[in-house]
């Protein structure tokens, strides 16, 4: 596995936890339910890691089109 995708890895767990925490605060405190905001912050919670998870793969791709060719 690729050094990139260990790192997405890790951060998508702690940007997971960490925004199911906002969300449940959202919902458990929160005087009225908002449910948009907690829809908000759920949306986040999968957009940001998709994006991140996108931005690695260009990177990566870009990366080993730069190599120039072996064996010549």
């Amino acid at each position: 596995m690729a050094l990139w995708k260990k790192f997405w890895l890790l951060f998508s767990v702690m940007w997971v936890v960490v925004a199911g925490l906002h969300v449940a605060t959202i919902l458990a405190f929160s005087d009225e339910i908002e449910h948009g905001r907690a829809l908000y912050s759920a949306a986040f919670a999968v957009l940001v890691p998709a994006a991140a998870y996108a931005a690695g793969r260009a990177w990566s791709t870009w990366r080993e089109r730069r190599k120039p060719p072996q064996g010549t």
